[in-house]
């Protein structure tokens, strides 16, 4: 896409408008193989900044990074038949390397319990080594035939979690406490709010006892699965033999986890923010927080504008903030405005020849509103206004997703709004598989999950959206 084209609006086509931000502001493009995707230092950046907040709560929790290979031998994924069977229409095999055959086809990791559990059947021999707490931040590959930058790709970064624990209650407890991170991740950070909760049989993640989700509502009122947290259970440890020795001399079974964030979040980012003139970031993700734009007729004025400009940079910059100068002098201030506006930085500061006189810079919002600014009160107005931003952002957000929510819906209820603007539809469910198929088959909505007590409906449904006796609430919609 050039420059010189405009953004689809939302309203006439939210795919094109996806794809149109996603080039404009310059974060991802197409590989020349299909389904792969080149990451830009814009888009990349947003990455690393997430990958920091995370990481940080990782290793205040006692989690360690660690690396483990790309490639798995492919009777590993045959060790757990469930996974192996989840897996199999997406995985992408070498069978050749070095101008030879391979006696064993090697599997490039769509994730990696099998590699990992391997490597803790031998680290793993006393209940002194539990509980262990591994995380990494990987690529991995799921072959995909729709592929879309960001949401579904056939490559994505991501972290992977895999902790092992000496009791079910301690992996449960650990698959809980994560899904908590990442609550507040999205919401502090993001400035996306989220449902968690639990997956449904037919949902959960292959060889997995139990598998909780955060389910975030896009504006086109699509839902998008951003992170889940799996308690595997013992089918990965009985799979690979990780035992310890307990404090009796007895030999156990570890219980297993697994949970994992991916570059998707970056896809939720731009659907949850974006308008119509581009990306909108919430400050804490923005690769720049601020960008400084002089303006300038003749080449004095250039010289005090650009100085003063300069002072500006340095003042933020000692406080803390992520900024940048755009003194490029082969565009003129509009151009630079409608850029960095489709880029997403949260705050412009303009600063001419008559701003340099009376002491002041005019801030503009990327979420709208302009002030002028004393140069003395800047820093501390520049840090307020961000905070108010991602304050902002997270409760519109918020107030958007109870907007394009039903409670206590009827089986009609149901079918119409998922057929109509869509959103998030609760619901008594009976717990029944035949159910749950046939809504998805008529609807093609599913339980995005069987909500925490949190966000649950004050009054719990008494009755299945088909009519028999409910025994949980669910959430349905439609999704990426």
């Amino acid at each position: 896409m050039s420059k010189g084209q405009r953004i689809t609006p939302r309203a006439e086509d939210f795919s094109k408008w996806y794809n149109d931000v996603v080039a404009r502001a310059e974060l991802a493009e197409h590989s020349p193989v299909r389904g792969l995707m080149v990451i830009r230092p814009r888009g990349y950046r947003i990455w690393e900044l997430m990958q920091r907040a995370l990481d940080d709560m990782f290793r205040e929790t006692g989690h360690e990074n660690a690396y483990f290979p790309l490639l798995i031998p492919q009777s590993f994924l045959a060790k757990e038949a469930e996974h192996v069977k989840g897996f199999a229409p997406e995985l992408a095999v070498v069978t050749h390397a070095g101008g030879k055959e391979l006696d064993e086809p090697l599997v490039i990791r769509p994730t990696s319990e099998t590699i990992i559990y391997d490597s803790f059947s031998r680290w793993i021999q006393s209940y002194r080594d539990l509980p262990l707490l591994i995380n990494q931040w990987a690529n991995v590959v799921r072959w995909e035939l729709r592929p879309r930058l960001f949401l579904r790709t056939s490559e994505f970064l991501w972290q992977e979690g895999h902790t092992a624990h000496a009791t079910e209650a301690e992996a449960e407890a650990e698959a809980l406490l994560i899904m908590g991170l990442y609550r507040r991740f999205m919401e502090d950070w993001a400035a996306v709010p989220v449902i968690t909760g639990l997956k449904t049989d037919s949902e959960r993640f292959a060889g997995a006892l139990r598998t909780y989700a955060m389910e975030a509502l896009m504006q086109d009122n699509k839902a998008l699965q951003a992170g889940t947290s799996h308690n595997l259970g013992q089918n990965f440890a009985k799979a690979f033999n990780v035992q310890y020795q307990t404090q009796d001399g007895a030999l156990e079974y570890v219980w297993n986890t697994s949970w994992g964030v991916s570059t998707r979040l970056i896809g939720g980012l731009i659907m949850v923010h974006g308008d119509d003139s581009g990306l909108v970031l919430p400050p804490r993700l923005a690769p720049d927080q601020v960008v400084v734009v002089p303006i300038w007729r003749s080449d004095d004025e250039r010289t005090a504008v650009l100085q003063v400009s300069e002072r500006v940079r340095q003042v933020l910059c000692e406080s803390g903030v992520r900024v940048r100068v755009d003194d490029r002098e082969d565009m003129k201030p509009g151009a630079k405005y409608y850029e960095w506006e489709c880029r997403g930085v949260p705050v412009r500061l303009e600063i001419g020849p008559r701003d340099v006189s009376e002491g002041q810079a005019m801030l503009a919002r990327r979420t709208g509103g302009k002030v002028p600014v004393r140069m003395d009160e800047l820093a501390e107005f520049v840090e307020e206004t961000l905070k108010t931003m991602q304050r902002g952002l997270l409760d519109s957000a918020r107030a958007r997703m109870v907007q394009n929510s039903i409670r206590n819906a009827t089986m009609e209820q149901l079918v119409e709004k998922i057929g109509s603007d869509g959103g998030f539809v609760f619901g008594g469910f009976c717990g029944s598989a035949d159910c749950e198929q046939k809504i998805k088959e008529e609807t093609k909505a599913t339980i995005r999950v069987l909500p925490d007590e949190e966000f649950r409906s004050s009054t719990p449904p008494e009755k299945c959206v088909c009519g028999e006796k409910a025994v949980a609430e669910a959430v349905w919609a439609k999704a990426y």
